[in-house]
């Protein structure tokens, strides 16, 4: 006997449908087919091993087993569950008139219990555009998916629960998403929670105001920003602070990095969508396929430019990386995509994120702090040559971080001032970026540091003064043509803080002053 049953397979941020089909015919043995890799190929002791436990039989006949399309890898552990039903339904041994209506997956543990699987946002998505009933995920992955409420979402604790599901003998509707505990659970610890404790305030961060104006400016149109100072000076402190002033996302924005979290395999440390922008720091060691993205085959996992979608990517020491990892950021900053290419396969993700960048000015890190630099003119240049011309050509903001001696820290802490709480900068920050979401309606972007030329052209209308000024500081400077946009999109962020509605002169002179890194040297 025939069945067909309906699991997915990730391809970049989106699924495709994958027909399990089962016949059971005369003959002996197992076979499974279909272009399957090894963890596929393992789930037949798995499934074979949990129907037995749960008191099922296997019959003593031909079972084939295919993934179709045959041509396409299936990976991971997900098609457990459409295997084993597939299985129940072709021997007879349960009536399961609705097993063809559903889209499932989920990993089987030996006991019959079902284990959450990556890129269960995805696969709900497919499920309703592909008008399925519903989909059928374990718990744990379904809750990933709670948010989407256009597709009944089952959320299974074991292999039974599948099968009561598929019977249509009895109402299920306690098995979705949205009536579980562990859903009421999430929505009240959402609507307590607060600002992150882990954040640094800016008010608790002494000194650094002109650092702290250039990352408001940043977050407000998602600019790239570079800092360089010696070690203690606040640099990491600032970076993480920024995440306390980032807006929210757009529910759009949130979809799509929850997305990117769940291909991943990450979704199931959180419930629901994201309601904040990611903030990943990885170790400068980091290779070039945990930054950029990677893998085998199909089985290609996006990387930290992936996984910052929409938030910050920080890369602290930065010019401690490997040339080829720093270098290969130029194209998902300029792209704001990130293509991995393989002999048989190529996936492509989104990677629109907010780079920061921290270095020390020098091997020792105390160049410009008194005599205590040891390095060579030589070592000096070398070193801040690491982060070449062309990268930090697109960091839009470039800041030097100066170490504040024991005087300077003793008065400012004496006189008691400090400086605006991260809440009050946030809501200029977002009072900004909802000034950028009406003016780039209907055009595909969010942000100022998204636009094109052509839409520099159209919402970047300058006056004669600020076109004269933009042109003298052009020569003078010696700087490239792209940090001549770069400057023009700082400067309307700068306008947007303001309320302005026109960039004027002292907003081109504010933005050109952050970049120090390109300019032609005497």
């Amino acid at each position: 006997m025939l069945i067909r049953v309906y699991g997915a397979k990730c391809v970049g941020i989106d699924a495709v449908k994958v027909t399990v089909e089962v016949n059971i015919d005369r003959g002996i043995g197992i076979h499974l087919v279909g272009l399957a890799d090894v963890a596929v190929k393992e789930s037949l002791l798995r499934t074979t091993t949990a129907l037995q436990a749960l008191g099922y039989r296997i019959p003593g006949k031909r079972i084939v087993i295919n993934l179709a399309p045959a041509d396409v890898h299936k990976n991971g552990s997900g098609y457990d569950l459409p295997i084993a039903i597939g299985i129940i339904a072709a021997s007879d041994q349960r009536e399961l008139p609705l097993a063809g209506r559903f889209l499932m997956m989920g990993e089987l543990g030996l006991d019959g219990s079902v284990r959450g699987i990556p890129g269960a946002l995805p696969f709900t998505e497919l499920a309703a555009s592909e008008d399925f009933d519903g989909i059928i995920l374990p718990l744990a992955s379904a809750l990933e998916a709670a948010e989407l409420q256009n597709v009944s979402v089952y959320g299974v604790h074991t292999l039974d629960d599948v099968v009561n599901i598929l019977s249509g003998e009895e109402d299920c509707s306690g098995m979705l998403v949205w009536n579980s505990s562990a859903y009421r659970s999430m929505k009240e610890s959402r609507t307590g929670a607060g600002l992150r404790q882990d954040i640094p305030d800016f008010a608790d961060i002494i000194g650094q105001e002109g650092a702290k104006r250039a990352l408001e400016i940043a977050a407000a149109g998602s600019h790239n920003v570079a800092m360089i100072g010696p070690p203690g000076s606040g640099k990491s402190s600032l970076a993480k602070a920024l995440a306390g002033i980032m807006p929210p996302m757009t529910r759009e924005e949130s979809l799509l990095t929850s997305k990117i979290f769940s291909i991943a395999g990450k979704g199931n440390l959180r419930y629901g969508l994201m309601d904040r922008r990611p903030f990943r720091s990885p170790h400068y060691s980091a290779s070039l396929a945990a930054i950029i993205g990677g893998g085998a085959g199909d089985g290609i996992v996006p990387g930290e430019v992936s996984l910052a979608q929409n938030g910050v990517l920080f890369l602290d020491e930065a010019a401690q990386m490997p040339r080829s990892v720093i270098e290969a950021l130029r194209g998902p900053i300029e792209d704001r995509k990130v293509v991995i290419s393989r002999l048989k396969s190529k996936v492509e993700y989104p990677s629109s994120f907010m780079l920061v960048l921290a270095s020390n000015p020098c091997p020792c890190g105390y160049w410009g702090v008194g005599d205590r630099c040891t390095c060579t003119p030589a070592q000096r240049l070398a070193y801040l040559s690491r982060l070449s011309g062309p990268l930090m050509d697109r960091i839009d903001l470039q800041l030097v971080v100066p170490m504040l001696d024991a005087a300077q820290l003793t008065r400012l802490r004496a006189e008691g001032r400090r400086s605006e709480p991260s809440a009050a900068v946030a809501a200029r920050v977002t009072a900004a970026r909802e000034i950028q979401q009406k003016r780039f309606k209907g055009q595909n972007i969010n942000a100022n540091s998204e636009m094109s030329n052509k839409q520099i052209e159209r919402f970047c209308v300058l006056g004669e003064d600020s076109k004269n000024l933009l042109i003298s500081l052009m020569d003078r400077l010696g700087l490239s043509m792209r940090a001549y946009f770069r400057i023009i999109k700082v400067a309307r962020t700068i306008a947007d803080l303001e309320g302005s509605e026109s960039i004027l002169p002292q907003h081109i002179s504010e933005a050109a002053a952050y970049r120090f890194l390109d300019r032609k040297m005497p």
